[in-house]
């Protein structure tokens, strides 16, 4: 049985990034072989060494909206957070909500003074709620007056600049969190990579809270994921088909950019252009159709994110990887250092 605790590391506190870095491309990242278990230490721009042309790199443009909101609850005046998860259409979306003794169906929720007000429409799976918003204007702009980024709990700073949780290529509004192994790239570095013959293949998925909640149970198997929405078009698709086909690298940013890929892939045999949604897990004994590469951050012990990593390289490779990490005084999670395994 592979067991969640199988994937727990010792992390100190301190080493958990609270703020992004001034210059996102400053983070340092480790380098693995992924046949080897060798380690190298650089900092991100050395990235630049790691690929070749005609490699595809693969990257996810979603973008957080502030969707954590407090508001005032009708009947008491009392605090009220939600969790914007899903839009289910166009004033309606699903939430997580807190407490929920407060958020009955039919119980309202002033946001701004008023400014945006919701109903709570359904209690659904989980305990999550649907709530009907009525504002005026145009939500979006709303939403981004009265609403915070939807920061980790593990991160506990005020984070000054909402764009920083954003990745410099993020254009499609709908994630409850960042792709964050995307924070590191800056214009520049971009550029340079395609300058030296890489394509960049763009594709979408929103992430949602499932990627984060925490393995409840013993047997990883039983873990069950959360739909995540994604889309791949003809553009993308004929990128990574072409690298697949003259033997280059597929190399995804980010877990969401393996998910996505995987997912198409198992769904169709490969990558084509669709849309749709996944419940992908990725663990150890899985087998990768697409995925050759991938950059990522440093993820929670015994969480499904270093059960993917686990699965593309072996449980003992990254638990070493990570005590390395550790040793070398790394900065973890969402703000933190990169990891490349080629």
């Amino acid at each position: 049985m592979l067991k969640t605790s199988d994937f727990y590391y010792d992390l100190p506190e301190e080493l958990i990034a609270q703020d992004p870095l001034e210059k996102r491309s400053d983070s340092r990242l480790l380098k693995l072989n992924r046949k080897t278990g060798e380690i190298t230490h650089g900092t991100f721009c050395d990235i630049l060494d790691y690929l070749n042309p005609g490699d595809c790199l693969v990257i996810n443009d979603t973008k957080v909206i502030p969707a954590r909101l407090i508001g005032a609850s009708e009947k008491d005046g009392s605090k009220v957070e939600i969790l914007l998860l899903n839009r289910k259409k166009d004033c309606t979306w699903e939430i997580l909500v807190k407490p929920g003794k407060k958020a009955k169906i039919g119980d309202r929720i002033y946001f701004g003074d008023g400014l945006l007000i919701g109903e709570i429409t359904d209690v659904i799976e989980e305990g999550n709620r649907l709530i009907r918003f009525e504002f005026e204007g145009i939500f979006e702009e709303v939403l981004n007056e009265l609403g915070e980024m939807p920061l980790p709990p593990y991160i506990t700073h005020q984070l000054k600049d909402k764009d920083r949780y954003n990745t410099v290529y993020a254009t499609n509004e709908g994630s409850a969190a960042a792709p964050t192994a995307g924070l590191h790239f800056t214009d520049e570095i971009l550029k340079e990579i395609q300058n030296r013959g890489v394509e960049i293949a763009t594709i979408t998925l929103h992430v949602g809270l499932g990627t984060f909640r925490p393995v409840k149970v013993d047997d990883v198997t039983n873990h069950h994921m959360h739909a995540e929405v994604y889309a791949v078009d003809d553009a993308a698709a004929a990128k990574i088909h072409k690298a697949k086909e003259s033997g280059k690298r597929v190399i995804c940013v980010g877990t969401t950019s393996c998910r996505t890929l995987e997912a198409v892939a198992a769904d169709h045999g490969k990558v084509v252009a669709c849309t749709g949604s996944t419940e992908i897990f990725i663990y150890p004994g899985f087998d990768f159709k697409v995925m050759d590469g991938l950059l990522t951050n440093f993820h929670l012990p015994e969480s499904t994110l270093i059960m993917l990593v686990a699965a593309f390289t072996s449980k003992d490779m990254i638990l070493n990887a990570y005590q390395e990490a550790v040793k070398e005084r790394y900065r973890f999670f969402s703000f933190g250092d990169a990891m490349i395994i080629l």
